[in-house]
């Protein structure tokens, strides 16, 4: 591999958008990940690069080797329209800047940073403005565009922020790859799958499986999660996968769960056996990781937020090939 199209990657998680501009073309020679819980599923999936297990406060641009590109999600919890929006108020949030201060000292030809759609929300509007403008200060042309995974033959419903910066030396423009005519469904996804199992007592995984990690969180179910219908059909693409395993959607199989009263939904009397969250595997098939991508975990609920946190493999592909595009012309 040309070290001309080499990367580095924060908060590379388990690796999807990693893995998008692998199949473009470019390599991750260095990644950044904090969490001890992801460390074994990325080493195994990604054993040619180096993963800095450090924090990225504690990480100096001196140690990071040089590359074409910087890629990463900062943690988007603080912008979640789920959460509780507390953004640049939440240390997480702050983790922005520092990776504001990398792209500053390494001066890649382009970096790449995707968030929630969140981010957008007006309480967020200077935050949000005031990171764009700390990019461009630090000699990048700045694009972004909130985009719907579906668009780009993920079968799932998820809208993201990509922010793409440029160089300004390279007198360079990113204009954002045209939605595909054909939205991919869960048929599509997971449609060939067997039956999946459940997990073991306290929500332990079962080792080694014949199809690996297809096996799905048990337990009850929360109000919030009951406030809604969690069913799409096998010709919809799946709602959009979170990070948390008992937030996970319904298996396709389940009949639409019905409307008892405001934000209160049931399970159709009679059938509530037909109802169990999709599994790991399957998560991992809407978010478009292939089959060979092993998640490594002692808790499911482990594997769920992995997968819930990742880039769609195939977002991060379509994004990362329009890249390598523009910088090989």
């Amino acid at each position: 591999m040309s070290k001309d199209f080499s990367v580095v990657s924060f908060f590379s998680g388990a690796g999807g958008l990693d893995l998008g501009f692998e199949k473009a073309g470019f390599h991750t020679i260095w990644a950044n990940e904090f969490d001890k819980t992801i460390w074994a599923t990325f080493e195994r999936n990604f054993p040619h690069t180096k993963l800095d297990r450090r924090s990225i406060t504690d990480v100096d641009a001196s140690e990071i080797p040089d590359s074409i590109g910087i890629i990463g999600g900062p943690p988007c919890q603080s912008w979640s329209e789920a959460g509780a929006r507390r953004g640049i108020e939440d240390k997480r949030g702050q983790l922005f800047y520092d990776y504001i201060r990398i792209l500053k000292v390494k001066q890649p030809k382009f970096f790449l940073v995707e968030n929630v759609a969140g981010i957008l929300h007006p309480k967020h509007a200077d935050a949000f403005q005031g990171f764009l403008k700390e990019f461009e200060d630090c000699g990048y042309d700045i694009f972004w565009q909130l985009v719907d995974a579906n668009d780009y033959n993920v079968p799932e419903t998820r809208k993201r922020v990509i922010i793409i910066g440029y160089r300004k030396d390279l007198k360079k423009k990113f204009v954002f790859p045209a939605p595909k005519e054909y939205k991919p469904t869960l048929k599509d996804a997971i449609g060939d799958l067997p039956t999946a199992i459940p997990a073991k007592e306290k929500n332990k995984t079962n080792g080694e499986l014949q199809i690996p990690n297809h096996e799905y969180m048990i337990g009850g179910w929360s109000s919030i999660f009951m406030s809604r219908n969690r069913v799409r059909g096998w010709n919809e693409p799946s709602f959009t996968i979170q990070a948390g395993g008992r937030q996970a959607p319904l298996h396709p199989s389940a009949p639409a769960m019905q409307k008892a009263s405001t934000d209160k939904f049931e399970f159709v009397k009679g059938q509530e056996s037909a109802y169990r969250r999709l599994s790991v595997r399957e998560c991992a098939r809407i978010q478009t990781f292939p089959d060979d991508f092993i998640f490594v975990y002692t808790d499911v609920a482990v594997g769920y937020k992995m997968i819930g946190n990742a880039v769609p493999v195939n977002l991060a592909f379509e994004i990362a090939k329009q890249i390598m595009e523009d910088l090989t012309e």
